[in-house]
């Protein structure tokens, strides 16, 4: 007997896992209020229809959509594994599973935490999955080749540790981006790009000590540097976002000389923002003097000039 699977949300992810799980040999329900269902697919008018007789359910939808979805859904679910993929936080995934709890008697829940942009992967993404129903749910979706790591605890485990993940891949972009829009503005993005591809390929076992280590020791002197570097940022017209989040957290491992940031004295950390800010005034103030000077010069000029003439 095929196994039974409702997928809500039925955007580029939903519709890849839909899609993995009708070639894998899976009756899918489909139900998205926007999108049509992929071919193969069996569409339904609403989320109680859709996980109507369901062995899984797979909410694909969004966080803010994720609760709506469950209360609509979750009355008409008979020992289902309801498994949320969405991201959010662990005490959004807490809350789901309570409101599973009253919603359907014999259901459980999964909080899924997928691991890598599902375009390309479909099914295949890696996930993390915890709760009273991430081992059912790796037993029912193991055969039809998902990879799902069961992680000891209860929903939000998973959550937790992709939003942890999270802090390092989405900042190390955001840095990315704001570094490539200072060098774009100064003509050297093609060297900063290289630079940037080639510190990632050399990247190894012994970066994160490195860095974490590095970031201790040299606070100071970092954090003074960061000061620069946002100072440049706003000569080139680019907004310092990262630049000064970098400064601020340095300035915090200097006032406690530890990466313990309960510890922080706060008094030091404002007196070192207020550094910077001045620093970054008086750059300003230098700038604007420089070119009042220049008006003033090519005012003379321009008046003997007339003189002469």
């Amino acid at each position: 007997m095929s196994v039974r699977v409702a997928v809500l949300g039925l955007g580029e992810a939903g519709s890849e896992i839909a899609s993995d799980l009708v070639e894998a040999g899976a009756v899918v329900q489909g139900y998205d209020p926007v999108r049509p269902a992929p071919a193969g697919v069996q569409e339904h008018r609403s989320e109680a229809e859709a996980v109507t007789g369901a062995d899984v359910v797979l909410s694909v939808n969004s966080a803010a959509d994720a609760t709506t979805a469950l209360r609509n859904g979750a009355p008409a679910a008979r020992q289902a594994v309801w498994a949320d993929l969405n991201t959010g936080s662990a005490g959004l995934k807490r809350d789901l599973t309570a409101a599973l709890a009253e919603a359907s008697e014999t259901s459980v829940f999964a909080d899924v935490a997928l691991l890598t942009p599902v375009p390309g992967k479909g099914l295949r993404t890696p996930m993390l999955a915890s709760g009273p129903g991430a081992r059912r749910l790796a037993e029912i979706l193991t055969p039809l080749g998902a990879g799902a790591e069961i992680v000891d605890g209860e929903p939000g485990e998973a959550a937790t540790r992709k939003l942890l993940r999270s802090v390092f891949f989405k900042g190390l972009a955001a840095a990315v981006v704001e570094a490539l829009a200072a060098a774009r503005a100064a003509g050297l993005e093609p060297w900063l790009r290289d630079n940037i591809a080639d510190e990632l390929a050399r990247a190894d076992s012994t970066t994160v000590e490195r860095l974490v280590t590095g970031s201790v020791e040299h606070a100071v002197r970092r954090s003074h540097e960061m000061a620069a570097a946002a100072a440049l940022l706003v000569d080139l017209g680019v907004e310092p976002r990262i630049a000064r989040a970098s400064h601020d957290l340095l300035a915090e491992l200097a006032a406690v000389g530890s990466v313990d940031a309960s510890r922080v004295d706060a008094s030091r950390v404002d007196a070192s923002r207020a550094d910077a800010s001045r620093a970054d005034a008086s750059r300003n103030d230098a700038s604007r003097n420089d070119a009042s000077r220049n008006d003033a010069t090519h005012a003379r000029t321009t008046h003997a000039k007339e003189r002469t003439a």
